[in-house]
C-alpha cells in the first residue's frame, strides 16, 4: 500500500472485489468488524439508517419536510429548523448572482441547461 507505483493495480483489484457484492452485502460484512466503513445512502435512506436515527441527524420540520438537523448542537443554544428545506434548483439564479454572474449570463446558463433553476411555485 505504501508503494505508489502499485496503486493503479491495487485500485483495479479493489474495485473488482467490491463489484462482487451489493452495497447491502458489504454493509453486513463490515457491520461486525472494527472497520471504518459506512454505506453511501440516498437522501431518502439516510434519515432511517440506524446510525443516523440514533443520533437524530435528521428532523421533520414544522413544514413536514425531513431534512438534516441543524449543526453544531450546543446545549444552551440548540439550533432549530425555522424554514422548509429549499427545493433543488430553487436558488440557482440568486447564488449565481452572488457569485458575480450578470443577468444575461445567468439566463444563458439556465437556457442551455448548464444550470437549473426550479420554477417558482
Amino acid at each position: 500500500q505504501h508503494e505508489g507505483s502499485q496503486w493503479p493495480e491495487l485500485k483495479r483489484r479493489t474495485a473488482e472485489i467490491f463489484k462482487t457484492k451489493t452495497r447491502d452485502e458489504w454493509t453486513q460484512i463490515f457491520e461486525s468488524r472494527d472497520a471504518c466503513t459506512y454505506p453511501v445512502l440516498s437522501p431518502k435512506e439516510a434519515p432511517s439508517h440506524p446510525y443516523n436515527a440514533a443520533r437524530g441527524t435528521h428532523v421533520e420540520g414544522e413544514f413536514g419536510v425531513v431534512q438534516p438537523a441543524p449543526v453544531p448542537r450546543f446545549s444552551r443554544t440548540p439550533g432549530a429548523v425555522t424554514d422548509a428545506a429549499p427545493i433543488g434548483g430553487g436558488h440557482t439564479a440568486d447564488v449565481l448572482k452572488e457569485a458575480g454572474y450578470s443577468p444575461d449570463e445567468i439566463e444563458k446558463l439556465i437556457n442551455t441547461g448548464a444550470a437549473f433553476q426550479a420554477a417558482a411555485e
